[in-house]
């Protein structure tokens, strides 16, 4: 079996969907295999940034890995930024890049492509990655293959894998089962039964849900976790959308002071808050009102749960989550008490110019009348906070690394693995300048997206902080004008009225993208936003409690 066809296999035997990249000359003979043999669909895009995001998308969506495939130096750079996104939000994207061949480097020529040394490529991917291979030997290959991708797994971070391009065709053995990654049973028992026990001693406990659940696939579990725990459920910031269909659904998500006053108070008076797969980030946890004292939570994130003061390691959180229902009856009981979120609704739909809250609605009317739930890619910037505010089945975004750029080529690459889903991305004028050109590749890739360009020629949510600085205005670009040149539709809308008649249209079209560029006034803010703006600014003014 050729080292590139046993790669590939090892992927789609690992869940893998789909593989995104850009080919280029160090990677052309691993794309031939790729395209030839068809173990797994090849989507390319336009730029590199957008291959990383599509492929930490796809991911995201499917709790699997994502594959990116790009050629070495000026491919493999350009995607630094989306890979190091995917190590701080915990995404499993491999990477795979084409490299010279194993003897180019011997004729005492630089290489085009070439950074400071032939390894310099290698050693910035060690910075952003948990495990890596240069598959130059094809009697390691296989292990090594096995290796990286259980790491993958196992970690749900990203990995890194060099293949030269002469050891594409090179004859391997098949790629065995990832390596077991050990766990004490004694220790597993011993942290379930004290975890069980600080919920039970707890007075107020919570379960706050973060992205670890979906990463690792277990919303179900976790969901029969919470209906037998009987505590209040919320989710992060980041973990927004998780649970939304279970019976025990999520009375919100904590935004702090910047988000509903009752589930703050909740989460800060709590003396039992289990934070389940959580990323300990500013944007899930420094919007505080009252600082939350760590060291009196059951925090349990990166294969390791800390009680307290001490810590075990080595306990995956799939493990502790069966250990904690294998301790617990069934139960049809519900937490009761304050009812879950409610979404704005009611689109006045009228001559008013349009506002981000006046977004959020329209699309929750729609769901409200009978539509599915929504796949939501979100970008960096309001359209962010506001899709807090809207229905969702499930939200993928930048939360914690608040990278822009991410949610057009993330729409597209969840709708590659979505099996005919529709996704819903929103987006601001400032990342749609960066990657929504990707749009023109969902034609060719069969896709028909739905996005919401909030255009207020701005870069509004950095105008808040700063308002004095003219470099955040930005120019009219009139997007919508560019979207049939690019295979899909698009209008500009500056009423409530034109944004209804809109999005109906956009839902009632299929086969080709659908841009609904939403002017925007600047200064006007979604009411998250605008929260999460004036408690920042209390918040740095005065100490905390």
């Amino acid at each position: 079996m050729k080292l590139a066809e046993a790669l590939l296999r090892a992927l789609k035997d690992r869940g893998a969907q789909a593989m995104f990249g850009i080919p280029g000359d160090f990677a052309l003979p691993f794309f031939k295999v790729a395209e030839e043999t068809r173990i797994l669909p090849l989507h390319t895009l336009s730029h590199e940034p957008a291959v990383g995001f599509a492929a930490d998308a796809a991911a995201r969506y499917s709790s699997t890995l994502g594959v990116a495939a790009v050629t070495y130096g000026a491919g493999a750079f350009n995607m630094v930024n989306a890979v190091a996104g995917a190590y701080a939000e915990k995404s499993p994207v491999v990477v795979i890049s084409g490299a010279p061949g194993t003897t180019e480097g011997n004729a005492g020529l630089l290489l085009h492509h070439q950074g400071r040394t032939l390894d310099t490529q290698f050693q910035v991917f060690k910075e952003i990655t948990v495990a890596q291979a240069r598959l130059d030997d094809p009697a390691k290959a296989p292990a090594e293959i096995a290796r990286v991708l259980g790491a993958a797994r196992a970690l749900s971070r990203p990995v890194y894998l060099e293949i030269p391009r002469n050891m594409v065709n090179a004859e391997v053995g098949p790629v065995g089962d990832d390596p077991v990654w050990p766990v004490d049973r004694d220790a597993l028992a011993a942290c379930a039964d004290e975890v069980l026990a600080a919920i039970r001693a707890a007075s107020s406990p919570v379960l706050m849900v973060c992205v670890e659940v979906r990463r690792y696939g277990l919303e179900a579990k976790v969901a029969e976790l919470a209906q037998r725990l009987g505590v209040p459920v919320v989710t992060t910031f980041m973990g927004r959308g998780l649970l939304a269909d279970a019976p025990t659904p999520p009375l919100g998500t904590y935004i702090g002071v910047a988000g509903d006053a009752e589930i703050t108070r909740l989460v800060e008076e709590s003396d039992g808050l289990f934070l389940l797969g959580a990323i300990l980030s500013d944007t899930n946890f420094a919007v505080s009102q009252r600082k939350i004292d760590l060291r009196k939570t059951i925090h349990a994130f990166d294969r390791a749960v800390t009680l307290g003061y001490h810590t075990y390691a080595d306990i995956p959180l799939d493990g502790l989550v069966d250990a904690l229902l294998e301790r617990l009856p069934p139960s049809d009981r519900t937490t009761g008490g304050k009812a879950p979120h409610a979404h704005p609704t009611g689109l006045q739909a009228d001559g008013e110019p349009i506002a981000p809250m006046d977004i959020a609605r329209a699309v929750n009317d729609r769901v409200r009348a009978g539509q599915e739930p929504l796949l939501i890619a979100a970008d960096m910037g309001d359209c962010l906070f506001t899709a807090m505010d809207m229905i969702d089945a499930g939200l993928m975004a930048p939360g914690y690394y608040a990278g822009m750029g991410f949610g057009v080529p993330a729409g597209i690459g969840a709708q590659c693995v979505a099996g005919g889903k529709r996704i819903l991305t929103v987006v601001g004028d400032g990342a749609f300048q960066m990657t929504g050109w990707e749009l023109g590749n969902c034609r060719r890739l069969g896709i028909d997206p739905i996005v919401i360009l909030f255009n207020n020629a701005s870069w509004e949510m950095l105008r808040t902080f700063q308002p004095e600085s003219a470099f955040n205005d930005l120019d009219d670009w009139r997007f919508a004008d560019m979207a049939a040149g690019m295979g899909g539709d698009g209008v500009r809308v500056r009423t409530r009225a034109e944004l209804k008649a809109a999005l109906d249209r956009a839902f009632a079209t299929r086969g080709r993208f659908q841009l609904i560029e939403a002017m925007i006034p600047r200064g006007v803010l979604s009411d998250t936003l605008a929260r999460f703006v004036q408690g920042q600014k209390r918040l740095h003014a005065a100490p905390r409690e």
